[in-house]
């Protein structure tokens, strides 16, 4: 890796991952060319200096090859070095063939030329690959269409060269291949694994912060806007008592801590009844009952709920040390809820029952817990309520209010 540092500079993780995996790839394929290099060079120098043209090409290859190396990783020139060494890869068997006298003469060393648009494949990309593709065709063409000229001047070469020739050239490149399309495949499945993790991640973060169902929606339909009628649903807000005055004497942390410690509480209170968490502002929380799921006993899973905050806050209280207070607001009736916009998934409600609920909260006295007449109706035959009498909201008048007090036994 410190190898490849130079080549990747202050790339984002993504490309750096990427050039480091055409990197391993490249040199691969150039080491492999260069074990096979020798290999001609003392074979066919051990011919006799009739043969020293021929042995020429693959030195001439590992000079040039290794000499861009240098340059190219001196100068943090990743794309040219590339470039360089896909062209010797692909021009150097060709070369060599024509050298030696065709395809029969040289075993079909030109076979070694595969290894340039495989590796571009690996490397570039399927669009940028097909370029070295098409002048490997060309050039197998060209050298079947020269191939008795070629033969014309071949040097005589031993059976047995030729014999070791075909077995290494047909061995070398299949074993070349396979190795470096396994390390390119190892290396995909590791990217798929973490891409696996990482979708399962963001899936897990937006259910944390969505509705199930409506997660899986988002997740299905190419736009993020969701907004759906519920005719019948009930709504509960609870706002912390006199929670200024309590964080006066706190720091900001301690004050997130509290507020974490309280309403962590209340999110374990919502799952157990079955609700939905909507959001907190402030110190304020807020969660509905029948969206975005229907069911029939929206407003009886709420009421549950609310009568058990007071305890859970008793509780709380002893272990913080603090007196903590709700007033708890209720309310039944239509609204719409969805998400609107592309940036900052939030699941919400609209509609006047969500404004009568926060009304119904605001007017509340400490420790009560306040419901709307729509609540009270289909919540009577099963609780025990005391009339308050009526109660001024802003922008509806006067309305008729109830405190639930406890369950009917």
């Amino acid at each position: 890796m410190q190898l490849i540092q130079p080549f990747l500079g202050n790339k984002p993780p993504e490309v750096a991952r990427t050039m480091v995996l055409g990197v391993v790839i490249l040199s691969i394929l150039v080491l492999a060319e260069s074990l096979i290099c020798v290999f001609w060079i003392f074979t066919l120098s051990s011919l006799g200096e009739g043969y020293a043209v021929m042995a020429a090409v693959p030195y001439v290859y590992i000079i040039i090859s290794y000499t861009s190396l240098l340059v190219f990783y001196h100068f943090k020139r990743f794309d040219a070095f590339t470039f360089t060494q896909l062209v010797m890869l692909l021009v150097m068997p060709f070369f060599m063939q024509w050298i030696i006298g065709g395809f029969q003469a040289s075993s079909g060393v030109a076979f070694w030329a595969i290894l340039s648009p495989v590796g571009a494949l690996m490397i570039l990309g399927t669009r940028q690959s097909t370029p070295w593709f098409i002048l490997f065709v060309v050039l197998a063409v060209l050298s079947w269409q020269l191939n008795t000229l070629f033969s014309m001047h071949a040097l005589p070469i031993p059976s047995h060269v030729r014999d070791a020739f075909f077995a290494i050239n047909m061995a070398g490149v299949s074993a070349i291949l396979y190795i470096v399309m396994r390390y390119f495949q190892s290396q995909k499945a590791k990217v798929l694994e973490a891409l696996a993790v990482e979708k399962s991640r963001s899936e897990q973060l937006l259910r944390s912060i969505l509705p199930d169902s409506v997660a899986q929606r988002l997740h299905e339909q190419h736009s993020a806007r969701i907004a759906d009628s519920h005719d019948a649903v009930t709504i509960l807000f609870a706002d912390l008592v006199d929670f200024t005055q309590i964080s006066t004497n706190m720091t900001p942390a301690e004050v997130v801590d509290m507020l974490n410690h309280v309403f962590s509480r209340f999110d374990q209170l919502a799952a157990k009844y079955g609700v939905e968490k909507i959001k907190t502002i402030g110190d304020a929380y807020m969660v509905i009952a029948g969206a975005p799921d229907a069911r029939d006993d929206h407003a009886h899973v709420i009421a549950d709920m609310a009568l058990e905050i007071p305890f859970l806050l008793n509780e709380v209280s002893r272990e913080t040390g603090l007196p903590l207070t709700m007033r708890i607001g209720i309310n039944s009736g239509a609204v719409v809820a969805g998400i609107i916009g592309n940036t900052r998934f939030s699941y919400d409600l609209w509609g006047d029952a969500v404004n009568l609920a926060s009304r119904m909260e605001q007017t509340g006295l400490p420790n009560k817990i306040q419901v709307s007449a729509a609540t009270y109706e289909l919540l009577k035959q099963d609780y025990l309520f005391e009339q308050r009498g009526w109660v001024d909201v802003k922008g509806k008048g006067r309305v008729g209010a109830y405190w639930l007090n406890s369950k009917k036994l």
